[in-house]
């Protein structure tokens, strides 16, 4: 009985037609006897053939179903021929149809001649790829008459009578249209949290007269109010200078696509001659739960205000995203923090066995000067210290040189293999000079210390050194010698301070505040002057900078190759290998030097790797432009790698970087 009902599944309702065929034929006997034969005999040639392959077809997919059931009895095949599920068979090396139940007819809208089309005329658009791939799943949802299928699917090799073999697939189609409207619907309503903080109210408030500060909160409200009206949310201020934005997902591409066209609203706010408000946004989404989602939106504040504020840093699930940052950020720092921090870093070092401190890859100057200041704290504590450093590849050979020299640095430098055998458990390990966990002299010992202390003055990239247990991070100071500079302050006396340890100090401030021509504050010069106090030889620090002729040569070719981009940006593209770092990056400094050029990029190949080294005079950020490329820096220090790559394919990177910098 069952194989009846299956007979008459497999067969095409054509017999009707046949029948009409026959009726034509009867009717042209009268008219013309002789075409009354001529079609009776194509008549029946058709169905001779019409029964030949449908009884081919009929056997190739009883052969097909036997191999996929195998020896199983009549009730099994049925189950397939009953499923629930709606099923199509097909080939998919020709996309013919071979064999659908009911359900699926109904889904394609198609009760008869299913048989005699192909795939695409059921389904359009249908792939098949992944089934020749032997998955089991197809990786996108398929649309089908306004529905949306999940499809699962098998590919066998069916052996027809003759012999011959064939790919055969079986799909199974599930229906997931309601459910996935209700995915979207619940990914459009889940809710987005953003923290929003005045960088300078305090700044504004000195600025301004008592009668004006009302009018500024008034008009900085307003914009507020107008902007977050389009994300339909709820907008409060929880504090004097911060304010708490609560909105759906779905009007999240709207605010980034914008790029949070309220920093820039903020900003056209003026008090003054230079003074005028800026915002720093944290936004979080993409999380479990409220507690969590407050958490992002905190830490993304955190990350906004380590990278100078001005900015907007959204937290998603697994990465951050970043928004502005192009303006120039003025000195926000107190000498309350740096005694708070200097207080912190003395108990961490009092609990630790021993002391560790580690720069980051190719040291140079300012890293070895912090490390040397963080390793005069650590001997002034009763400590062991000991730095971590490459002595072959670093680019502060004078200034190492000086300090292997001296008693008290006999054994102090270790390369990260030594370190990493030596460590003890209740080692403290401070980074300094980089937050990176990829940028560390050592990843294994940066792993291998569960304390961790971080000293660094470059902005906060995406990936930094989470749970450290102590972080001093300022982006507004000129270097991390500075910053260990303020805490020696609290620490030790000027005559506990070697003289070499003050001018590896003073040398790593004149490094990266070129000679103090660029990123300096008061507390910059109030550093260098405890350091000559401490008896630093401004003659010698500027002896530890002196290059030999073939690096001066090297430096002026790089000038020498140098092109202009957007009429103020220099840049030099190196091919060739061997290019020394230094030269690149002195090279870089040069070019600024040059009438009307704002920024300076050196583009350079360092075996397999293409390093790049950035400087800019402040008014453009290029720490921002080479974090597009997985650089980093500051606003106007910046440099990056990029493993394995071509010069030329960088190059183009780095320009689409730079326009993408500007069309913001």
């Amino acid at each position: 009985m069952n194989n009846k009902k299956l007979s008459r599944l497999l067969e095409p309702n054509l017999k009707l037609y046949f029948l009409f065929l026959v009726i034509f034929t009867l009717a042209a006997v009268p008219i013309s006897p002789l075409l009354a034969l001529v079609e009776g005999v194509a008549t029946a040639a058709l169905y001779a053939y019409f029964r030949s392959r449908n009884q081919k077809r009929r056997q190739n997919i009883m052969q097909y179903i036997d191999n996929v059931t195998g020896s199983v009895d009549t009730a099994s095949k049925s189950t397939l021929i009953n499923s629930p599920l709606p099923i199509m068979v097909f080939r998919p090396d020709t996309g013919e149809v071979i064999w659908s139940n009911e359900n699926f007819l109904q889904l394609a809208g198609v009760r008869e001649h299913l048989f005699e089309m192909r795939v695409e005329d059921a389904v359009p658009h249908f792939p098949v790829q992944w089934l020749l791939e032997r998955k089991q799943e197809c990786p996108e949802r398929v649309e089908m008459n306004s529905r949306r299928f999940r499809v699962y699917g098998s590919l066998v090799r069916a052996r027809g009578r003759g012999g011959e073999q064939s790919l055969v697939a079986t799909t199974y189609w599930v229906d997931t249209t309601e459910a996935d409207h209700l995915r979207a619907a619940y990914t459009a309503t889940r809710p987005v949290l953003a923290i929003l903080m005045l960088d300078n109210y305090e700044d504004l408030m000195k600025a301004c007269a008592d009668t004006a500060r009302s009018a500024i909160l008034a008009q900085i409200d307003e914009k507020l109010g107008a902007w977050a009206a389009a994300g339909e949310g709820l907008l409060l201020k929880t504090e004097r200078d911060r304010y708490l934005f609560l909105f759906e997902e779905c009007h999240y591409p709207h605010f980034a696509e914008e790029k949070f066209s309220i920093l820039d609203s903020i900003r056209e706010i003026r008090l003054g001659e230079g003074v005028y408000p800026t915002l720093s946004i944290g936004v979080g989404k993409d999380a479990d739960g409220i507690p969590e989602l407050y958490k992002n939106a905190k830490l993304s504040l955190e990350m906004a205000l380590s990278r100078g504020g001005d900015q907007a840093v959204v937290r998603g699930r697994v990465d951050f995203e970043f928004y502005g940052g192009r303006s120039k950020s003025s000195e926000k720092r107190t000498k309350v923090k740096s005694r708070v921090m200097a207080n912190a870093l003395r108990e961490l070092m009092a609990d630790a066995g021993e002391v560790y401190i580690m720069g980051h890859s190719f040291a140079d100057m300012d890293a070895v000067g912090a490390a040397v200041g963080v390793c005069c704290a650590a001997r002034k504590q009763g400590k062991t210290a000991r730095i971590v450093i490459d002595l072959e590849r670093n680019a502060a050979g004078p200034l190492l040189a000086a300090l292997q020299a001296l008693p008290e640095y006999a054994d102090v430098f270790l390369p990260g293999s030594e370190a990493f055998l030596r460590l003890r458990p209740g080692a403290l390990l401070v980074v300094v000079d980089t937050s990176r966990p990829d940028m560390v002299e050592s990843h294994q010992v940066l792993e291998s210390c569960n304390r961790v202390a971080v000293i660094d003055h470059h902005r906060r990239s995406a990936s930094y050194i989470e749970n450290a247990a102590f972080s001093f991070h300022e982006p507004y100071a000129s270097s991390a010698s500075e910053l260990v500079t303020e805490l020696l302050q609290y620490l030790v006396e000027p005559m506990d301070l070697l003289r070499e340890e003050a001018e590896a100090l003073l040398a790593g401030i004149v490094l990266d505040t070129k000679h103090f021509t660029q990123r300096t504050g008061g507390r910059t010069f109030e550093a260098a002057a405890f350091l000559r106090r401490a008896g630093a030889d401004t003659a010698s620090v500027q002896r530890l900078f002196q290059s030999d002729l073939q690096d001066m040569v090297t430096r002026y070719d790089i000038i020498r190759r140098a092109d202009l981009y957007r009429e103020n940006i220099a840049l030099s593209v190196i091919p060739e290998d061997g290019v020394d770092r230094v030269a690149a990056a002195q090279a870089a400094d040069e070019l600024l030097t040059l009438k009307g050029v704002q920024a300076s990029f050196v583009l350079y190949r360092s075996g397999e790797d293409v390093l790049m080294s950035a400087r800019s005079l402040g008014d453009i950020n290029v720490q921002v432009i080479l974090e597009a490329l997985g650089g980093g820096g500051n606003s106007t220090t910046a440099g990056g790698r990029v493993e394995h790559g071509d010069v030329s394919a960088v190059k183009t990177r780095l320009v689409d970087a730079i326009d993408a910098y500007f069309e913001k």
